[in-house]
């Protein structure tokens, strides 16, 4: 039994050593673990990740930006058990190609806390364009966001992945704002996970420092979103107008455009 271990271990280490027995304050305490074939014991426990391992907890798909906010939120699911790999959206060549570049950083960091993963790179621009020449300008951010969620929807179940991830965080920008998340999550049929929804940035720049991802995540970089960006973002929308304006886009062509065009590292 556990205590015939404490009593014989114990024994052993007061004879070796002449150390008296102390169960209140104990310089030292020796831990046991006793499985079927072998014992381990080690005197010092070190804070690991914590959480739950990989795989266990079922495949999700990451939007991944190359920005703070995303890695982090692909983290603390993975620290839920889930296999994560990434979507990254990019408008090379009317940018650069420096967000793809981040982006293949940033996921090598990640795939330290999993076994590996797929990364899918989307070209945007285009789609970007056909949006810009059919739709009022204050409604492109959330537009963008919806083509975003909808192309990497149709990844995730061609991976047999069970739901989205995004990095998104309530109020910290336009398109963040409850209405427009709201607007943006209408256009998914997969749950939309958001880990990262009630932290302010200051915990979500902490816990990427703690990843190692935020050096590479402040590297300045053109993301798509600057593409054709309005001065004056609606922040407010409803499902019902964004409906109404999207019915002068071709959906399902603009989701094959992406998915045609992709690139898997």
């Amino acid at each position: 039994t556990s205590m015939d271990v404490d009593r014989i271990v114990g024994a052993h280490i007061k004879g070796a050593t002449g150390a008296k027995v102390d169960l209140t304050h104990p310089e030292l305490t020796v831990f046991i673990e006793v499985l079927s074939k072998e014992a381990f014991f080690y005197t010092e426990k070190f804070q690991g990740q914590g959480g739950l391992p990989v795989g266990t907890g079922g495949k999700v798909a990451c939007l991944l930006s190359g920005g703070i906010d995303s890695p982090v939120a692909a983290y603390r699911m993975m620290k839920r058990g889930c296999s994560v790999f990434f979507v990254h959206f990019h408008s090379y060549p009317y940018l650069s190609k420096m967000s793809q570049e981040k982006v293949g950083d940033i996921a090598e960091i990640l795939n330290q806390y999993q076994r590996s993963s797929k990364l899918f790179l989307i070209p945007f621009g285009d789609i970007q364009k056909e949006i810009v020449l059919h739709a009022p300008a204050r409604y492109r951010v959330v537009l963008y966001r919806r083509m975003m969620v909808r192309i990497t929807e149709a990844i995730a179940k061609r991976e047999k992945a069970l739901a989205l991830v995004t990095g998104e965080s309530l109020g910290q920008v336009a398109s963040q704002t409850l209405e427009n998340i709201t607007s943006i999550e209408n256009a998914a049929t997969l749950p939309v996970l958001r880990p990262l929804i009630g932290m302010d940035k200051g915990e979500i720049i902490g816990q990427a420092m703690a990843i190692g991802t935020y050096d590479i995540s402040i590297i300045p970089d053109q993301d798509c979103c600057q593409l054709f960006i309005p001065k004056n973002p609606a922040v407010r929308t409803t499902i019902e107008e964004i409906e109404r304006v999207e019915k002068a886009l071709d959906i399902p062509g603009l989701i094959d455009m992406g998915l045609s065009t992709k690139t898997l590292l």
